[in-house]
């Protein structure tokens, strides 16, 4: 198992952090998300997966759930 922590930004309410979780668990062999909302600012998403997800997935489905974005990338 592997444990990731990201930090988003562009997030600004529950429905946003409800977006993000659909879009990261539905990434293979994603197990948990979870989803530390600081609206406005960088939240902290947490994903556990087996195997370690590659960045790009992980962008991608950032992007693909309404645009949000791994702060620094």
């Amino acid at each position: 198992m592997s444990t990731m922590t990201y930090a988003v930004t562009g997030m600004s309410c529950e429905h946003c952090a409800q977006a993000v979780t659909k879009g990261l668990a539905g990434l293979d062999g994603v197990s948990t998300v979870s989803v530390d909302l600081s609206p406005g600012g960088v939240s902290r998403v947490t994903v556990t997966s087996d195997p370690p997800l590659p960045a790009g997935a992980v962008s991608g489905a950032l992007d693909e759930a309404g645009g949000y974005r791994i702060a620094g990338a």
